[in-house]
C-alpha cells in the first residue's frame, strides 16, 4: 500500500480532523479533482466514520460553509465552563426554543452547541424531558463529545461522561435543583 503525501489547501491538510457545521467532526481523507459541468473543481473529501457518511466540499466554498479547524484548548475549556452555568430557558413556546436550539447545533459552533447541552441537560431528580428535548440534547451533547475527544485524544464515551461530570459539578446546578425540589415539595 502506498501512502499519500499529506496535501494542504485553504489552511486545511488532508489526515486532519476539522468540524462540518451540519455534521460535526470529520476528517479530511483527500484532495480530489472532479470535472463539473466541464469546469476542474478541487474537492476536498470528508469522512464522517461515525455517521458512515462521505462528504465532497468544493475547496473554495471551505470558509463559506463554515468548515473550520477543531476548537482549541481555551475555546473547549470556556465551553466545559457554559456547561456550568445555570439552565437559561427562555419563556417562548417549545417549537420556538426548539428552532432556536437547532440553529445554534447546526451553527457548528462549539460555544454555542455547550449552551444547548446546559440549557437541556436533565438530572435524574428532574422531571422526564419530551422526546423532542431528549433528541435535541443528544444531538448537542454528541457534537459536544466528538469535538472534545478529538480535541483530547479521549474516547467519546469519556468525553461525554467529562461533559455530565462538568455540569453535575456545578454549584450553580446543584442549588438550582434543590430550589426545585423545595418549590416540588410545597406544591404537593
Amino acid at each position: 500500500m502506498t501512502t499519500k503525501k499529506a496535501v494542504q489547501r485553504q489552511g486545511f491538510r488532508t489526515t486532519e480532523s476539522i468540524v462540518y457545521p451540519a455534521h460535526g467532526v470529520g476528517r479530511i481523507i483527500d484532495v480530489e479533482e472532479q470535472e463539473v459541468a466541464g469546469m476542474k473543481l478541487e474537492l476536498f473529501v470528508i469522512s464522517f466514520e461515525k455517521d458512515k457518511m462521505t462528504l465532497r466540499v468544493p475547496v473554495g466554498k471551505a470558509a463559506s460553509v463554515g468548515m473550520r479547524k477543531l476548537a482549541d484548548e481555551e475555546t473547549v475549556a470556556k465551553a466545559l465552563e457554559i456547561v456550568k452555568g445555570r439552565a437559561r430557558v427562555k419563556r417562548t413556546m417549545w417549537s420556538r426554543r426548539a428552532q432556536e436550539y437547532e440553529a445554534k447545533i447546526n451553527s457548528g459552533d462549539l460555544i454555542a452547541i455547550s449552551e444547548v447541552v446546559r440549557d437541556l441537560y436533565r438530572s435524574e431528580s428532574q422531571p422526564e424531558p419530551s422526546y423532542s428535548e431528549r433528541q435535541l440534547y443528544e444531538q448537542a451533547i454528541d457534537r459536544m463529545s466528538r469535538e472534545l475527544a478529538a480535541v483530547e485524544r479521549i474516547s467519546e464515551s469519556e468525553a461525554v461522561t467529562k461533559i455530565e461530570k462538568s455540569i453535575e459539578a456545578s454549584p450553580k446546578r446543584k442549588r438550582a435543583t434543590a430550589a426545585e425540589e423545595e418549590a416540588q415539595d410545597e406544591a404537593a
